[in-house]
């Protein structure tokens, strides 16, 4: 069974608006995953465009453009949907955003551990809050 991390409150998070970055280690580097609302369900990807290896969000939170319909790479324009993470447009070619299982509960986010795999979260003690 894995472990749920707490990410944020619920109500943190807009549909369509601004996201939550939360850290992890991914392929042995350290890098950031958010949380965004979308048709009022929480998606957690790492935050690494799928064309280049680098951040989506063009302030820190800002992943969706203008119309709150897409995910957007703020470097290259690389458009996601943001339930599949699939590619809709832009350099990303049929690439997608590697998602990170993420649950609501209780008005509360939190990020699913693997029990192993690729993909781990680096809290601080001081910053992470387990579940059972």
């Amino acid at each position: 069974m894995t472990e749920a991390i707490y990410i944020c409150e619920g109500s943190e998070l807009v549909d369509g608006g601004k996201g939550v970055r939360f850290p992890v280690t991914a392929g042995g580097e350290d890098w950031t995953a958010f949380v965004v609302r979308f048709g009022d369900k929480p998606y957690g990807y790492l935050n690494r465009c799928a064309h280049v290896p680098m951040e989506l969000d063009w302030n820190q939170g800002e992943f969706f453009e203008s119309s709150g319909l897409y995910l957007m790479c703020a470097t290259h324009g690389a458009l996601y949907e943001p339930d599949t993470g699939k590619c809709a447009g832009g350099p990303c070619r049929g690439g997608r955003l590697r998602s990170v299982s993420v649950v609501e509960k209780d008005d509360k986010v939190y990020w699913h551990a693997p029990d192993y795999g690729t993909v781990s979260l680096f809290f601080s003690a001081s910053t992470a809050r387990r579940q059972s």
